[in-house]
């Protein structure tokens, strides 16, 4: 693969692979829309043209060289397969399909596909053969084509012959195509013949797991990225810092770091899975606010009322030191996690849900005047601090993201335009509606708390979110409460991330969490795949979820 064609996740990837040793049974995907004429993405006119001949897909190089079949066996036409998340567009055909067996071989075009090659290799109990040209009975083959315009995460799959060919313009699309053929084959099943063309709806779909407030095992994160990843997630969200703990070890401020925490070492292994799944993980220490781990090392930095009163969990923004062991936090961090997406919260700062910030904390109005100009307020220095953060994350190459209540109306001091908003919530002090986000021009990422936020105890108004309602009654558009913003901002809408907060943590041990979020998560992964009403039923969609574990 050229080099030109590579996410930098893939370089990074490289990077973690070689420190950390990978296994093969773990869970990849696949690739893009088939190349040749196969190149047009599902439902396009020239798809669609050519949907009545599917013996046309493949490259020349992978198409098979089997003899025709005995005239007098015959196949029906084969039937749409059936995976979570659904593909988008299946050719039916006729012929016997295909299943794996021993001996048979999984081959490439292109030696970065190794890692796809060998993880659906050992998945399905077949040879990883590398790079080979020649073409053998019941081959899968990965290729990479020439579609330099197409959705990296688009793939196109032929089954014909007793072969598979898995075409993609990228390796991630060749990975996601992967995860269709384990799916169809699993529990002894055929991969139906025919084309499939597949790609997602939204670029994000994301897990988001509280590991601050509720420490989880290093093994039980593996085992849900895996689980992400056959599921064609591709974020994984790690808040690791609030006032409960401080989860990951830290080389420049040990002092604020839980007994449990998860080690470095944990960390990069944690990374290499992901990698391997094109996933990205993204961090989250979350400032002003949320950072009762770092005060209780640090109690100088807290905030404090003109009468004295401690702000729980917040650090007082006037202090240069606030601001320094926050940067600090942030540049070690960004070293460990390679990945282009950073969170850096921004929610719930207390100094900004009293009715007068001014007169409450008239340091932080003493400091807003001094760096803004006389007429600025608490909130303007609020969104200097944030504009801030973003300033130190964006020289590693991230891409900002903040809490939709962490952008104030009405200020002199704009947050930095590249900040993405993660919307959760219209409920907090200076939260808005969607489309006051939206007609601004950001970009949105959908964590809307009334379908999305799994809240261990379910404190307050929470309730643990359903699968059925996801399924039946969300989509992406559908930001906050229940009704969808207009469609001409569909394509700011990111995409979505399903949350696990753990407000109180005992109150599900790990294990009961994965339950918990088992189908949840299938079905917003669903309609972040196809945000269209599916065509199973809920029931039919569950007892697909229960057959394919």
């Amino acid at each position: 693969m050229s080099q030109h064609r590579k996410r930098p996740e893939r370089q990074a990837r490289g990077l973690i692979a070689g420190a950390v040793a990978v296994t093969v049974a773990a869970g990849v995907g696949l690739g893009l829309w088939a190349g040749g004429d196969d190149s047009a993405p599902a439902g396009s006119a020239r798809a669609q043209a050519r949907s009545t001949a599917p013996d046309e897909a493949g490259s020349a190089a992978s198409r098979p060289q089997s003899p025709t079949p005995s005239p007098t066996r015959s196949y029906p036409l084969s039937k749409t397969p059936r995976t979570i998340p659904a593909v988008r567009a299946h050719t039916p055909a006729r012929g016997p399909g295909w299943r794996p067996a021993a001996g048979l071989r999984v081959v490439v075009n292109d030696a970065d596909l190794a890692d796809e090659g060998r993880l659906v290799a050992g998945e399905l109990g077949l040879t990883y053969a590398g790079q080979k040209d020649d073409v053998r009975a019941g081959d899968v083959r990965l290729t990479l084509n020439d579609d330099e315009g197409a959705d990296p995460e688009s793939y196109a799959m032929t089954v014909r012959g007793g072969r598979v060919v898995i075409s993609a313009a990228d390796d991630a699309g060749v990975f996601y195509g992967t995860r269709t053929l384990k799916q169809e084959v699993h529990g002894g099943g055929t991969a139906p013949e025919g084309v499939v063309r597949d790609e997602p709806a939204k670029p994000v779909r994301g897990f988001m797991l509280d590991i601050a407030r509720k420490h989880f095992t290093a093994g039980w994160i593996e085992d849900r990225v895996k689980e992400l990843g056959d599921l064609k997630y591709n974020q994984l969200g790690l808040h690791f810092s609030d006032d409960q703990g401080f989860r990951i070890e830290s080389d420049s401020h040990p002092e604020i770091v839980s007994r449990q925490h998860l080690t470095k070492t944990q960390v990069r292994q944690i990374l290499a899975v992901a990698a391997q799944r094109h996933i990205t993980v993204v961090p989250e220490i979350d400032s002003p606010g949320h950072l009762g781990a770092v005060i209780a090392a640090h109690p100088e930095l807290q905030l404090r009322s003109a009468a004295g009163t401690a702000a729980r969990g917040a650090v007082d923004i006037s202090k240069p030191a606030s601001a320094k062991i926050v940067d600090d936090l942030l540049n070690e961090y960004a070293e460990l996690f390679p990945g282009a997406d950073w969170n850096l919260g921004g929610d719930e700062y207390r100094a900004l849900t009293v009715s007068s910030p001014a007169t409450t904390y008239p340091q932080l109005a003493t400091a807003a005047r001094e760096t803004y100009g006389s007429g600025a307020s608490v909130a303007d220095l609020t969104t200097g601090w944030l504009n801030d953060r973003a300033d130190t994350v964006r020289a590693h190459d991230k891409v900002p993201r903040a809490w939709n209540d962490g952008f104030f109306r009405g200020t002199s001091v704009k947050p930095a335009a590249d900040l993405r908003v993660a919307y959760w919530t219209g409920k907090e002090i200076g939260a808005r509606v969607p489309v006051e986000y939206l007609s601004a021009g950001r970009k949105v990422i959908n964590y809307n708390d009334e379908f999305l936020y799994y809240v261990l105890g379910e404190p307050n108004t929470f309730v643990y979110p359903t699968g059925q309602r996801i399924y039946e009654s969300w989509t992406p558009r559908v930001v906050r409460g229940t009704a969808a913003v207009p469609a001409s901002y569909d394509d700011q809408i990111l995409g979505g991330s399903f949350a696990v907060w753990c407000d109180l943590a005992g109150s599900q041990t790990q294990d009961q969490v994965a339950a918990g979020i088992r189908m949840p998560l299938r079905a917003t992964v669903q309609k972040l795949w196809d945000p269209d009403r599916p065509e199973l039923s809920w029931t039919q969609f569950k007892a697909l979820g229960d057959r394919l574990d």
